[in-house]
Parts: C-alpha cells; structure tokens; sequence
C-alpha cells in the first residue's frame, strides 16, 4: 500500500472542495451567506429546499471547510469561513463558466447584460464620485437583504426604470459581498 506524497495529499483536498462546489444547490447556499450570516431555516425558505436537504448541503460545505456553523438555541446559523477567499472562488468560477459555457455565456448576455446597455461603475468609481458629491447610491434591496447586505438582480430593473424616468442611472459593477469584502465603508451615509 503505497502512501500519498504532500502534493498528491493537497491535490485530494482541492478534489474535496472542488466535489463541495459541484452541485447547484451548494452555489446558491453559498451566494446567499456571501450576503451574510442566515439560519438553515432561512436558507431553506430562500432556496426552495427542504430544511433536511438544505441542512445537508451545508455539512458538505462545512466539511469541505467553505462554511462554519454556530448554534443559537435550536436554530443552527451559517456563514462564510474565510469570506475574502470563498468569494473570490465563487468570482473566478463565474469567469470561468462565462468564459467556457456557451449556455452561462447565453444567460449573462440575455439577462443581466441586455438590462445594462450602460457600463456599470466600479467600486473606485462609485467612491471618488461619491466623495466628490457628485453620485447618490440607491439601495433596491428588500430590507431583509438590506440588512444581511446582500447582492440582489434588481438593480438591473431599478436602473431600466430609473432611466424611463429620464435619470442616469447605473449600477455598481459588483455585489455587495465583493464591496465588503474590500474593506470599503457599510451603513448610511452621515451628513
């Protein structure tokens, strides 16, 4: 019986995390914590899952250390363990199915892009203007995303509309998670 040598060893971890991320029900689990700590509950309710077979996903992410749980009572709470790196990984392989899928490449095209005939601003962007007064943010989120930060697509209707009305809107190139994740301010603007 022969023995793993190290990189074989972290070629099987990776294969581990890779087999985490390969069911679409653990991407969305993990899209919604990338907005925020929720319970297994709300995460079901979310993602139109059974709370069993939600909860299941989850210890498969746990395992492959994506997730980390805590316990309040009886409810069981998930969130991203190492949130910087876990989103990350979520981006690149976005970029990569866009990249390599001709159905992904297919749906970014036809929903997000067709409803953004502008560029969207950047993050740097978004800031210099915001400093130099002269940009206003309008958050769309329901308030429950409000509060757990949380990326949602109706910005993309919310600057179709806007624009009907003769505004010049846009919206911010990336999500919420990639906005806290950079270290850059959250909360209500002080006057």
């Amino acid at each position: 019986m022969s023995s793993l040598g190290p990189k074989q060893r972290v070629f099987a971890g990776l294969a581990e995390i890779a087999q985490a991320l390969g069911h679409a029900h653990r991407l969305e689990l993990l899209e919604h914590l990338g907005q925020g700590e929720r319970s297994v509950e709300e995460l079901a309710t979310r993602t139109g899952l059974t709370v069993a077979n939600t909860s299941r996903h989850l210890q498969l992410l746990r395992r492959a250390a994506l997730v980390e749980g805590r316990r309040e009572g009886k409810s069981v709470f998930y969130r991203l363990s190492g949130e910087d790196a876990v989103i990350a990984l979520l981006n690149a392989l976005s970029r990569v199915g866009e990249r390599n899928s001709a159905e992904i490449a297919r749906v970014m095209a036809t929903y997000f892009r067709a409803r953004d005939e502008l560029e969207p601003v950047s993050r740097i962007e978004l800031l210099d203007r915001l400093r130099a007064g002269t940009a206003t943010v309008l958050d769309v989120r329901p308030e429950d995303e409000f509060q757990q930060g949380a990326w949602c697509v109706l910005s993309f209707e919310a600057v179709a509309a806007l624009r009907q009305r003769g505004y010049r809107a846009r919206r911010l190139q990336d999500g919420f998670p990639e906005w806290k994740v950079s270290g850059l301010p959250i909360g209500p603007a002080t006057p």
